[in-house]
């Protein structure tokens, strides 16, 4: 077993449902520590972030990613415990196998070879790493980066070792994600007698021709970077239980993933529009969990590309597509960002794998990646 895939197997077998890092940023902390980074452990509220870096200087190249893991579904649908790492017909089984602790191994694997062969490596080498990435996200990178400008410490490059392959591992990386916008609506309407609508107003009648329009809405078409702005409803309730009562009220969670051709204000007057002019009594409250960003063809990207290209012969995808990451919280800073991970297949599913033999080459594309750059 590869010293990447050892790791890999340590992490997983560390039950890190959000926000709970379980000790899996201390297995990081103490390899790194040795290979000659100052750490630093960063905790706010219940969330465990961690911060490590080697170098003082210009530039610096930053690994991101996170610890915790989602939970793990129906336990009897998995093939084996989801917290025991196994090994079957060449893919390692377990939650957090490619979302995204094989990432993390192969990013500490590759900075611990990086730095034995290049002790005086140029610029400065870090990691970003938190256990608040598939929650709530407010204690973890999001703070961490509040923390680092406020030391005036910033981030020239950042890999961010989410899972962005599609079929075969480099085929794709992210240079950019769309926002996401998100909305808990109350519609309010009077309860009544099911059989005397007369006397009642059903939140439900008065919604669905908005939720009709706002579902059939062509929002944009998106531009040569960017897949066009979506709407997507997650929640919708309304009811006592009881079949002859009308409801009073109706709840519903959507959310909007939009590119950089809208703008939020834009956005939410579109939405509310809608509503009003279907005469919907309405209260809403808006969330903005991440701004699109876009980091153009760049050092890091040609790095992470020549990477690629070197070691498995394919030239990769550059896209913007799938949900959001971590990066919408650094790309702020003024930092090129770039996702280059696993195959994203079996991501948040039950049986969530990824192929042995790609962990091992993950951790290969990133020691070309730091060679590239830092070398």
């Amino acid at each position: 077993m590869s010293a990447t895939l050892e790791l890999a197997h340590d992490l997983m077998a560390r039950a890190s449902v959000t926000p709970m890092d379980e000790g899996c940023q201390e297995l990081m902390a103490i390899r790194l520590a040795k290979a000659g980074f100052q750490v630093e452990r960063l905790r706010y509220g219940n969330v465990d972030n961690l911060w490590a870096c080697r170098g003082s200087v210009q530039p610096v190249l930053c690994f991101a990613g996170h610890t915790d893991v989602v939970p793990t579904g129906p336990l009897e649908e998995w093939r084996s415990d989801p917290f025991k790492p196994t090994v079957r017909d060449g893919l390692l089984y377990g939650r957090g196998a490619a979302d995204m602790k094989t990432g993390l191994a192969a990013m500490v694997t590759a900075a611990e070879s990086f730095v034995a062969q290049h002790p005086d490596h140029r610029g400065s080498l870090a990691f970003l790493i938190t256990s608040d990435e598939e929650g709530p996200s407010v204690d973890g990178t999001k703070r961490v980066v509040e923390t680092l400008r406020e030391r005036g410490q910033r981030i020239d490059w950042c890999l961010v070792g989410e899972p962005s392959s599609e079929a075969t591992i480099g085929d794709t990386i992210k240079i950019g994600r769309r926002g996401s916008l998100s909305a808990r609506l109350t519609v309010h309407g009077v309860q009544g007698h099911i059989a005397y609508p007369h006397l009642a107003e059903n939140p439900v009648h008065s919604f669905a021709p908005a939720l009709a329009e706002l579902a059939a809405r062509v929002w944009d078409q998106g531009n040569e970077h960017f897949q066009p702005t979506t709407f997507q409803v997650s929640n919708l309730n309304a009811g006592t239980g009881a079949p002859i009562v009308i409801p009073g009220e109706l709840k519903a969670r959507f959310n909007l993933r939009y590119s950089p051709v809208q703008t939020l204000d834009a956005l939410k007057r579109s939405v509310e529009e809608v509503l009003q002019r279907h005469a919907v009594r309405y209260t809403i409250e808006w969330y903005v969990s991440g701004e699109p960003f876009y980091t153009p063809p760049g050092p890091l990207s040609n790095a992470v590309c020549a990477a690629v290209r070197e070691l498995t012969g394919r030239e990769p995808k550059l896209s913007t597509g799938g949900g959001t990451s971590d990066g919408r919280f650094i790309a702020p800073m003024g930092a090129q960002v770039v996702e280059l991970g696993v195959v994203n297949a079996s991501i948040h599913k039950v049986n969530e794998s990824v192929r042995v033999q790609d962990v091992d080459m993950l951790h290969g594309l990133y020691l070309q990646t730091l060679r590239n750059l830092l070398a």
